[in-house]
């Protein structure tokens, strides 16, 4: 029975991350240097809500592969591939953190963006600090620290919001399968 569900595992990790980078070109909204509004993490999302945290980083991780390799990268350095891409597709897989709680799949989605923000937040302030405009949003900028809220932050909270309201949508017709429920019998 273990040996069925380790190659279920695998391949629906497969087939989700999949769906997550395809979903990666279907973009709502894109910004002049990296980031867009997607509704392609909520793949990642459903199987770490599924499967759990194990399952969920490893799965983040291959979707962080992809990105960098197959979504164009705004990548100047090793520091850029690391922290935009590696380190914060990752840190998705938080969200398996929460599988088993109630509105855990709710939960996991926040968590997991709120990290792949503070790290985008961290990178852009101290790697892309420096090709930050004068002004932004229609402000002055003056430090790169608010600049990378400001500019991390009209996306991601935006693609947070997007995965919880389809996940919401989702979770009445698909909760017990979120759930993993079909896995136990």
């Amino acid at each position: 029975m273990k040996k069925n569900l380790t190659l279920r595992a695998l391949t629906e990790g497969a087939v989700f991350v999949a769906l997550a980078q395809i979903l990666s070109y279907l973009k709502l909204f894109r910004l002049p240097q990296g980031g867009s509004i997607t509704v392609a993490m909520l793949p990642i999302f459903l199987y770490c809500a599924r499967w759990g945290f194990g399952p969920g980083i490893l799965a983040s991780f291959v979707y962080s592969v992809l990105q960098l390799l197959l979504d164009g990268a705004y990548a100047w350095g090793w520091q850029s591939i690391l922290g935009d891409y590696i380190v914060a597709y990752t840190a998705l897989g938080l969200a398996g953190l929460f599988h088993k709680q109630k509105n855990g799949f709710f939960v996991g989605i926040v968590v997991g963006c709120l990290a792949r923000l503070l790290i985008h937040y961290v990178v852009g302030a101290t790697v892309w600090g420096e090709y930050m405009p004068e002004t932004f949003f229609g402000m002055t900028m003056h430090s790169p620290w608010f600049y990378s809220l400001l500019y991390n932050g009209s996306y991601m909270l935006i693609d947070m919001l997007v995965c919880l309201l389809v996940g919401a949508l989702l979770w009445k017709p698909l909760g017990k399968y979120i759930r993993g429920e079909d896995l136990q019998k």
